[in-house]
């Protein structure tokens, strides 16, 4: 895949009016690749915001993160296809037979309706969850042995990559063979930014080495004084592994 550092910023436009995601992406948009829209902004503004922010040349990320009956999140697939996303999330651990029929009915409207196919990505784990949430859930797995056996199954089901932390970039890469299964990554931190309620994170130029295709940025973006400047120190962060040829863990072994 090529790409350019700016590519692989998708900002996360988690803000509570159209008009404030209009703005950040009015300012943001050439040192951006993509836009999240997720629950906050799309429970706000509805569908209109998607499609003002594709009709001005943005690319979105609909972060709806899609779990139900395999009918339900299918439908729902075919929906965000029509709405002219790029990349949207269901979870994985929705099943087998949800994601496969997802993948299926995208292929297939966005064929029959000659529109372009988004990527459709499973949620792993959220980077809010570490071991010890994951026990209060019964499930005595540590977070990368978790995240490798759902990716494995997303995989196998024909979707085109996961979300997952930072910290399972690596184990995602020795999990699936094909580089082009792409791994979208939240958690983004400037290292000296508390991590607040996210536990599982990395900074930008440690998740690229480390193998991610697409880094999502949220408040260390659109909360700071100058957004403009924290994306660009961002992307400049991306641009320096970038130039460094760094290969990650799954070429390394080649």
């Amino acid at each position: 895949m090529n790409m350019k550092p700016t590519d692989k910023l998708i900002v996360a436009l988690d803000v509570a009016t159209a008009d404030r995601a209009l703005e950040l992406f009015n300012a943001l948009h050439d040192l951006a690749g993509m836009f999240k829209i997720g629950s906050q902004l799309f429970t706000a503004a509805g569908r209109g915001i998607v499609r003002q922010i594709v009709a001005r040349g943005g690319r979105v990320f609909l972060d709806l993160k899609f779990h139900d009956i395999p009918n339900t999140v299918a439908a729902a697939g075919v929906e965000a296809t029509r709405l002219g996303v790029s990349i949207f999330n269901v979870h994985a651990s929705g099943g087998v037979e949800m994601m496969k029929r997802t993948a299926e009915a995208v292929a297939e409207i966005a064929e029959r309706e000659r529109l372009v196919k988004p990527k459709v990505v499973g949620v792993t784990l959220l980077t809010s969850l570490d071991q010890a949430s994951l026990k209060q859930l019964g499930i005595n797995d540590d977070p990368p042995a978790v995240v490798a056996r759902l990716a494995r199954v997303a995989a196998n089901c024909g979707l085109d990559g996961v979300v997952a932390s930072p910290r399972e970039i690596r184990t995602i890469r020795e999990t699936v063979v094909n580089r082009d299964f792409l791994i979208v990554t939240p958690g983004i931190r400037p290292s000296a930014e508390a991590t607040q309620d996210q536990r599982r994170t990395l900074t930008a130029a440690e998740a690229i080495r480390a193998g991610a295709d697409y880094l999502v940025v949220g408040r260390p973006i659109i909360n700071a004084e100058d957004p403009l400047g924290a994306a660009r120190k961002i992307v400049e962060e991306i641009d320096g592994v970038m130039r460094e040829g760094h290969k990650p863990a799954s070429d390394q072994r080649n």
